[in-house]
């Protein structure tokens, strides 16, 4: 007697209609979000205060989407077309908010913008990613921050 192979639409016919996390596809310990009412990990609880960790899908999306701030401030309207929210916004970090993973619709045809750079050194620094400091409207890139530290320490 052979044995059948399971195939994936076999696997997947079983639970095909319960509700998944729309970013990581879980089907346990599910809420739905605030902002936009998509289902989603109820994790808060999983995010370590201060370790600027990603790995909570509920508070990825609330804290890093355009969804999520457009909500958390209380704007009205569609986050997609609000004046306030684009001009609260660096364009970089617009774009970032509108386009990363953590998002369930993504922003369409994002606007165009100039790499940020370091206002001592000039190299690129990209703003999602940390690692800067900012002073007034200058940025400075993790390495000239710690030289100017060590500067200011003489």
């Amino acid at each position: 007697m052979k044995r059948e192979k399971k195939t994936k639409k076999s696997q997947k016919s079983v639970g095909e209609d319960v509700p998944r996390c729309r970013l990581c596809g879980k089907t346990k310990n599910l809420t739905k979000t605030e902002c936009c009412g998509n289902w989603i990990c109820d994790d808060d609880d999983k995010y370590v205060l201060f370790s600027y960790a990603q790995n909570s899908c509920h508070r990825n999306h609330r804290r890093y989407t355009l969804c999520g701030y457009h909500h958390a401030e209380k704007h009205s309207g569609t986050w997609q077309d609000c004046p306030i929210c684009r001009d609260s916004i660096e364009t970089e970090m617009y774009v970032w908010y509108g386009t990363n993973e953590f998002n369930f619709e993504k922003l369409e045809n994002p606007p165009e913008y100039e790499p940020t750079k370091c206002s001592k050194c000039g190299t690129i620094i990209i703003l999602s990613e940390g690692g800067y400091s900012l002073s007034g409207e200058d940025y400075f890139c993790d390495k000239c921050t710690k030289l100017d530290y060590l500067e200011h320490l003489k």
